[in-house]
């Protein structure tokens, strides 16, 4: 089963980040950590950052056309800044491994596991389709 891991960071604790007096070494330090923990138990498939939410934008579905706003999103309670995708044998094991993110006050992840195709209707023609193109591009 695969999992991601998206690490949030509370609007409190992102409004009180100060660039000046944090310790980017010590952060990636600690990270770069965990990483090299998630490789060598065989779980690690991908970790990704983020960039800043003033960079992104919304694309908002309840209109035709669909509206797109610029960020940052000032109603957002929390910015996603990245994740990890880990493959695990359960839903428990997941979680051993978010438990263990060195992550700290004002932050969070949420654990969603990732769908298979084997999850969907295998005579579907689309689910046909989509494991004919991850074939093609594996």
């Amino acid at each position: 089963m695969r999992y991601m891991l998206i690490m949030q960071v509370g609007a409190e604790a992102a409004a009180a980040f100060d660039p000046e007096t944090f310790d980017m070494a010590e952060a990636f330090a600690a990270m770069g950590a965990y990483n090299e923990e998630l490789q060598k138990a065989g779980v690690f498939l991908s970790a990704e950052g983020l960039s800043d939410a003033a960079e992104g934008f919304r694309v908002d579905f309840d209109s035709v056309p669909p509206a797109v706003t610029d960020g940052p999103f000032a109603e957002a309670r929390e910015v996603f800044t990245g994740f990890w995708i880990i493959e695990v044998s359960s839903r428990e094991e997941a979680e051993h491994w978010a438990r263990k993110c060195p992550l700290g006050p004002g932050t969070a992840l949420e654990v969603r596991r990732v769908n298979d195709l084997s999850d969907f209707d295998q005579n579907d023609e689309w689910v046909a389709k989509e494991q004919e193109w991850r074939a093609a591009n594996s």
